[in-house]
């Protein structure tokens, strides 16, 4: 799955997405139907912009068309259940004002879309400044998280 992208699909598969730096990925799971979905958003809020050509792009935006579309396959919203992981500060600048700690402002959004939308959020694996690849597995609904260096940790 790509960058400014989300999947929905029911088992068994696996939905991956790499590049999470200040970009966020969260994957949303049902246990009793082996579904779920996966977005990779880069900014947190759409209306800041005149024109939004991506939906997939913004937090506001792909969170609620992805969960409609897990509602579409058939799965309640009170069994979905969250997790994320990114949000990274990948860039530190000299000046300060040029730091605009997006990483923060993603995990964020993401955090308040799920509470409007009355799904928990589980785990997550958000901050630092290195970036991760997030993988879904939609038979067992376990999320791993690969950084690198590192051993792969499960959410």
């Amino acid at each position: 799955m790509g960058i400014a992208d989300y999947k929905v699909a029911s088992g068994p598969f696996r939905i991956i997405t790499v590049g999470l730096g200040s970009c966020v990925g969260i994957s949303i799971y049902d246990t009793g139907s082996m579904s779920g979905g996966m977005a990779h958003i880069i900014l947190p809020d759409s209306t800041k912009f005149h024109k939004v050509d991506n939906e997939a792009k913004f937090a506001d935006l792909a969170i609620p068309k992805m969960v409609s579309e897990l509602e579409k396959l058939g799965i309640k919203r009170r069994n979905m259940a969250a997790k994320i992981a990114g949000g990274a500060s990948m860039f530190q600048f000299a000046d300060s004002s040029l730091n605009t700690d997006i990483g923060r402002r993603n995990a964020e959004a993401v955090r308040t879309v799920l509470r409007k939308l009355g799904i928990p959020l589980l785990a997550e694996d958000t901050g630092g400044n290195t970036g991760r690849t997030m993988i879904l597995d939609l038979e067992t609904g376990n999320v791993f998280i690969r950084m690198v260096g590192k051993e792969p940790k499960l959410l």
